[in-house]
């Protein structure tokens, strides 16, 4: 690809830009989703938008954010860097205000001939990188290097534990929806141009919210609860204290849920899947009517995962267990083979896929680099050789557990061990119920992990 000097008249600066890009990117986002969908299983969840897409792309079924907490793993994935070098370890800090030296994805491609737009969420509510986006900037977004403080746990958040809100007619008056018609009003108007399109959906985070036709889809007598379900959250026999903390920071917030009230929150929680997901479809659908699919890769991500009862946990935040870690993954190319990759990968890798599919020059300057691999490779064949682990870190009360996930085995490391650590062997044991890291027959195994969170960038 060639490239020209222009200059940005946002920045002042000349940069280069790319002449006639190739491809467009979709690239759309929803909150708080573990891989809840019909396509990675789910028996029960009716998305048929996102299987369909799923259908076409590839489906990543072992996928994992790098942080289960929305703006420290939104900071890792759409700057290329680690949670660990970003400082973004809570939903307070805005990450350029620390490193102003980091690129953004959407920056990026502005950067580099594209029009950029947001429409929804992408960095984490109420902070927005000013220089990423051509139109759609939040305008009342936080810039400063600290917002003011507010705290998951309080008791002001504790009704939100008992909401579950119903819809008028089609969920017009949602943000989501609303976010939605603004995605196509882009691909509308710009569809002649080539464009970085990010459409992000807020749901299904708490409260859960859709229509009512949605919630008719789900009879809560009929959905199952989790084989470690249990009343209110706290750590299993055999599990470190510090991995599930004793209070929930999202739903049943200071209560017990009992196994009805479990299962009428789980079928909010489908429901408001399934008006994601219709959402999701309807900028799909513009994407054919202006037929721009052959020229646009989709990229459709959630940012973490989400506990719905498993160890009595109902949130993602401070949990190193698989269930809020894992994420779904669909990457569609234009005119690409559809598949499903068993491969371990990491949200890290979209911006390293996303330059080399589309033919960008790297954004950093050695020796600073994109952390995570190109998924091309993977995207041409679902079973190309990968021997990259899956690196995830979190922050709880101070303390540092580090996280890492190979195709078999997911090891955890509380504050270098002092605090404990697990060994989970996700084929024979995928609820992740027995910890085996102070079994000596896996010592080995234990060793091996250990060495593999040193790939753990410290900055």
């Amino acid at each position: 690809m060639v490239y020209s000097l222009r200059v940005d008249s946002r920045l002042g600066v000349s940069v280069a830009a790319a002449q006639k890009p190739k491809y467009n990117v979709l690239f759309i986002m929803s909150d708080d989703l573990r891989p809840t969908l019909g396509s990675y299983g789910n028996s029960i969840v009716k998305t048929p938008n996102l299987d369909k897409l799923a259908a076409q792309g590839v489906r990543f079924d072992r996928a994992y954010c790098q942080y289960p907490l929305c703006n420290p793993s939104r900071s890792s994935f759409l700057t290329g860097k680690y949670p660990t070098q970003t400082s973004i370890l809570d939903n307070e800090y805005y990450f350029r205000a620390l490193h102003p030296d980091l690129v953004s994805l959407p920056q990026h491609f502005r950067l580099n001939g594209y029009v950029t737009l947001r429409s929804g969420k992408t960095f984490h509510g109420g902070i927005d990188d000013s220089e990423a986006w051509t139109e759609g900037f939040e305008e009342r977004a936080f810039t400063g290097a600290k917002r003011p403080p507010s705290n998951p746990d309080s008791r002001e958040r504790t009704n939100d534990s008992d909401r579950i809100v119903v819809l008028e007619g089609n969920g017009e008056s949602n943000g989501d929806y609303k976010s939605a018609t603004k995605a196509i009003e882009y691909l509308e108007k710009y569809k002649d141009q080539p464009f970085f399109l990010a459409f992000g959906e807020s749901k299904p985070h708490s409260p859960p919210a859709a229509p009512k036709k949605f919630f008719d889809m789900y009879d809560p007598d009929k959905i199952p609860l989790p084989p470690d379900f249990a009343t209110n959250p706290g750590a299993p026999e055999g599990f470190p204290e510090i991995s599930v903390a004793r209070r929930n920071t999202d739903l049943f917030i200071g209560r017990d849920a009992s196994p009805q009230q479990a299962r009428e929150m789980i079928r909010a929680y489908y429901a408001s899947v399934s008006f994601m997901d219709e959402q999701v479809g309807r900028v799909l659908d513009a994407l054919d009517r202006l037929k721009l699919r052959d020229n646009t890769i989709i990229v459709f991500l959630g940012d973490h995962g989400y506990h719905l009862g498993e160890k009595g946990k109902w949130s993602k935040a401070y949990s190193l267990f698989d269930i809020a870690l894992r994420v779904p993954l669909i990457v569609a190319m234009p005119k690409g083979k559809p598949g499903v990759s068993e491969r371990t990968v990491g949200l890290i890798d979209l911006f390293p896929t996303l330059v080399d599919f589309c033919g960008l020059p790297q954004p950093y300057k050695a020796p600073s680099k994109l952390e995570g691999h190109s998924l091309v490779p993977l995207l041409k064949n679902p079973h190309a050789k990968w021997n990259y682990p899956a690196l995830s870190v979190v922050q709880y009360q101070g303390k540092i557990g580090k996280s890492v996930r190979t195709e078999r085995w997911h090891y955890v490391r509380w504050e270098d061990g002092a605090l404990g650590e697990m060994l989970l062997d996700t084929v024979k044991d995928p609820f992740e119920l027995k910890n085996l890291a102070s079994d000596p027959a896996y010592a080995k195994t234990v060793a091996e992990m250990r060495k593999l969170l040193e790939q753990i960038p410290s900055q």
